[in-house]
Order: C-alpha cells, then structure tokens, then sequence
C-alpha cells in the first residue's frame, strides 16, 4: 500500500504535530515538526508527509491529496483524538477502502477505548513506537502477524504482542531529508530559536522520572537508547549541505544531556562543521559537558524548572532541586548560552503561595524567555492516575473549540480557574519588568531583524491573551 502519513487539520496556528509534546495553540505561532510521522515515510517508497498546519491545508484540502493513497496514517493525542476521528471518518467516507491508522500515546494506552469511539472510522491503532509497525502494515502483512497493533473483528477487540522497542537507532532514515521532500522547512519556526529551523532525534527514551512527562511514561520508557556520533554527525552534515537556509539545529532528544558521554561524544563530533545547535536539557548537567557542548556550537537551551517549590519539585519526583537549577542557570549564563524555561502551574501541591514563589523565582533566574502551561495529566502517566485517585481531574477538554489549552485539573484549596488566570499573571509579571523591557529595546535597536521579530511576537501574544480570556 502506498501511505499517507498525515497531521491532520485542527485549528488555526494549532501546534500539534507529531513532535509536540502538548498540544494546544500557542501565544506566539510555532510549528514543530511531525518528527515520528517522518521516520516511517522514509523506510517507505511512494510515501507522503502532509502536516496541515504548517502548510495552512484545510480538511476538504487534505481529503482530496488522500484520495491517491492507499492508506492514512495519523498521529493523534489526548486534546484532538475526537477531532482526528472525525478526519479519519470523512477519509473512509470518500473511499471506503483506505486503512485509517492512528497513532501516538493515548491510542498506546487506550487502544480498545480509542477503536470503539472512532468505530467505522478507524482500522487500526498502533501501540507505542511505530516505526517498523506502519512498514508492516503497508506491506500487506497479515494484521494478526503484526507486533504492537489493536483492531476490532467481529466485534471484540484484538491486540497483538507488544512490539520491541527499535535499539538500532542507525538503521532509521535521516528524517530532515523528509523534510526536505515533503514538509515547508521555511515555515516551521520557534520564537526562542534562529529560524528557520530543523529539528531531529539523537536519541529515545529519558531516564527522569517526571510525573506528568507524557512521552517516556506512555511511549519511549526510561531507557535511553542513542544514535552513534558518526550517524548523528552525517545527518547535521546533510542538512548544512542540503538546507542551506537552516539557522538552528534542535536535537529535540527527551533530555540531550541525560547521557553525558553521548553528548559529548556528538558535540566533539559536529563542532568542526561549523553549526548552530539547541538541546533540550534537564538543569543538574555538569558545567564541564555545557563548555565541550557551547564549544561545538551550542548556544541555547530549552529547560523545564516546572516549579520554584522544592515540595512540588519532589511531589513530581522531577529529581532537580531549585538550588541546583540556579546554579545551573549562572552556569550557561557564564558560558554565554541563552536559556528558554518551561514552567508549570498547578502541579500537586500548588497553592497560592507557591503560585507567588515561582513567579518570583523566574524573576530572580532572569531567563532569556519562558513558555507557562497548566497540568495536563494525560492517559498513562503517573500525574493522571494520580489526579484519578485524587478527584482532581474535572474535565476532559484539555483544550477549547479555538485549540487553547484548558485547565482540567483543581484541588480543594486551589480551583481550576485560579490555576488558568495564573497563566496570564506569570507571563505579564515576568515580561512587563523594566529590567527586561530595556534589555530587549535594546537588542531590538541594534539589530532590526530582532525588532520585527519582537514586533511580530507581541501583536501575537496579545491576540492570543485575548482569545484565551473568551475561552474561559
């Protein structure tokens, strides 16, 4: 069969492709790249990758270009399952005969409950990493002789063994070539990195045992298994020759640094050609690996602090105290690496107070930029059965019809719409500070591609400020 591999039409700046760990709008436009959706299309001949949302496609669009295929593939998640059935739906609509495929976390751990809901409208539902699943299925393997799939006869439900996670990481395909073929590389841009930008994989699996982190609890595990440094280094090389346009490379790793030596092992490599690079990194690595890292190229960081509470911070099981993440931060502030910190409000133990304390807290670490979400206790993790146990999940619309992420979570002492307006409050009481105001008016007067961007970013995130209060 020849596969559609589709990320499929939601809302307007809606980032939710197969490489976004949440999905929900964001308050300056960002598209993150189908990344799990692309490694599969490149084992396979005849293949396409179709991301609506960077390429502006609506759905009537997106049926007409599945008419030439034989078979769709989608990634879905807990925010847009009902909406991607739907999808999957009008696909089957137009030509029965297309197998409709999702998959993604929530259908790793409900897959009876996803297949009954989307009854009609899906054929199959794959389990955990899907690479090697799809090649399987568009080859016209039998589906009771395919790992790692669930699908309904007769009425019941079946589900084959569990498919081995890949180890060999060198034998999947450079997924920026995809890109390259596919996707609009030009549109896909994040506020806090030089874009364009291209963003790849040098490994899968964190060992962290965060309790709300969705994709090592549902999908990848805590075992870390990592792509060689040659491997690593013959994909950057192909982009630097083949996407010329490309300013920033995200290794978009679970936790780049987790496994100090690959790290390493992969700056010591790529340095001598010569390209900008950013990693998502957790705030306890080690000075010494950030030299030998910004030394190769890097010069950014994407960090999750998550919370200025040492309670919270250990109710998360995040394995990262507040005073090591502020050593931590004077430490890539010393090397000249620019840091985006990621923030959570409403984690177990949150009060007003600790509300307060974090705010502060970010103020105090004085970060380059910062990204606030609510909790959103997915399907399989730990924070959601907790929130379960705990009749702390009120809703399941994790996010509203305009695709804003919505607060699900409340507490006794601390409601759901406290939680929400919070959001708002952080950002305001962190950005509308003189001190950061007249740091970025003056960046913006010497360079003048930084003060359209800022200019830009600004109109987006107030329009964004606007419709998420509509929403409440």
């Amino acid at each position: 069969m020849k596969p559609l591999f589709l990320n499929p039409p939601t809302f307007e700046d809606f980032d939710g492709g197969a490489g976004a760990r949440y999905q929900a709008a964001r308050e300056v436009t960002s598209f993150w790249y189908p990344v799990w959706l692309c490694y599969p299309a490149g084992m396979i001949e005849g293949s396409r990758v179709v991301d609506a949302s960077s390429q502006r496609l609506n759905l009537e669009q997106c049926l007409a270009i599945a008419k030439d295929f034989d078979m769709v593939v989608m990634y879905t998640s807990t925010p847009t399952l009902r909406l991607d059935i739907e999808t999957a739906r009008r696909i089957k609509q137009q030509k029965p005969q297309t197998v409709t495929v999702l998959t993604g976390p929530h259908v790793t751990m409900l897959p009876e409950e996803s297949l009954r809901q989307a009854e009609g409208a899906v054929d199959i539902v794959c389990r955990g990493e899907f690479d090697y699943t799809v090649v399987d299925i568009a080859a016209g393997t039998p589906w009771d002789q395919i790992a790692g799939i669930s699908y309904l006869k007769d009425g019941q439900c079946l589900s084959t063994p569990d498919r081995e996670t890949p180890t060999d990481l060198d034998a999947l395909p450079f997924t920026s070539q995809v890109y390259k073929r596919d996707l609009p590389v030009d549109e896909y841009v994040i506020p806090h990195v030089k874009n364009p930008y291209v963003s790849i994989y040098t490994s899968r699996g964190c060992p962290a045992k965060c309790t709300f982190c969705l994709w090592p609890h549902t999908y990848s595990g805590r075992r870390i298994r990592t792509r060689s440094a040659e491997n690593v280094y013959q994909e950057v090389k192909w982009i630097k020759e083949n996407l010329p346009q490309v300013r920033d490379i995200i290794f978009d790793d679970d936790t780049f640094s987790a496994n100090r030596r690959h790290a390493r092992e992969v700056a010591a490599k790529i340095g001598p050609l010569g390209v900008s690079w950013v990693i998502n990194a957790r705030a306890n690595c080690d000075f010494e690996t950030l030299k030998i890292m910004r030394d190769a190229g890097l010069h950014h960081v994407i960090v999750g602090y998550e919370s200025g509470s040492d309670e919270i911070l250990r109710n998360i099981k995040k394995g990262v105290t507040r005073e090591r993440a502020i050593q931590f931060t004077k430490d890539c502030k010393k090397l000249g690496i620019t840091i985006h910190g990621a923030f959570i409000v409403g984690l177990p133990g949150e009060t007003r107070e600790t509300l307060k304390d974090t705010i502060a807290y970010a103020k105090q670490l004085d970060l380059d930029s910062i990204q606030v979400s609510l909790p959103s206790p997915y399907p399989g993790t730990e924070f959601y059965k907790e929130c379960v146990a705990n009749g702390w999940l009120v809703s399941n619309a994790y996010i509203d019809d305009t695709g804003h992420q919505m607060c699900v979570v409340s507490y006794p002492h601390l409601s759901n719409e406290e939680i929400f307006k919070a959001v708002e409050e952080f950002y305001n009481k962190f950005y509308f500070r003189p001190r950061y105001i007249l740091r970025s008016i003056g960046k913006m007067i010497i360079d003048s591609e930084i003060r359209k961007q800022r200019l830009k970013e600004g109109k987006q995130y107030f329009e964004y400020m606007r419709k998420r209060k509509q929403a409440v």
